[in-house]
């Protein structure tokens, strides 16, 4: 028998009121709806010139981060990098990182492995400041 799950993002919370995140900003983790067990998945939109309002690194998972839409930056430890539609970003483990929307705002998909474990990231609220 076959194994597969077909989720519409739409029937996924979007989680960023609930972390008080800016207005505007879509946070969506299907990876429970689609029942993953290797990696994550989200989609996150930005608007434009929004960041999200924190840094965050992973002890043990890779992140992959392919941009769907739009343009923006994103911040990897002290390096600042211009990212434009279809880049794609690989991020290890123990690597600070943080995303800005351009002036159309920048969506994209992030893809994650192993999955990690709660205790497994840090938070930095503030982390990329001008």
């Amino acid at each position: 028998m076959s194994d597969y799950t077909i989720v519409n993002l739409g029937d996924v919370e979007n989680v960023a009121p609930k972390f008080q995140m800016p207005e505007g900003m879509d946070v969506r983790f299907p990876k429970r709806q689609l029942g993953c067990t290797i990696g994550g998945v989200g989609v996150e939109k930005l608007p434009p010139g929004v960041r999200t309002p924190f840094g965050h690194t992973h002890s043990e998972q890779e992140e992959l981060y392919v941009v769907a839409e739009g343009s923006g930056r994103v911040k990897i430890d002290d390096e600042v990098h211009e990212l434009r539609t279809w880049d794609i970003v690989r991020v290890g483990p123990n690597t600070m990182r943080n995303f800005e929307g351009g002036p159309d705002g920048i969506t994209f998909i992030a893809f994650g492995a192993p999955i990690a474990e709660e205790n497994d990231g840090e938070i930095v609220p503030g982390w990329w400041s001008d």
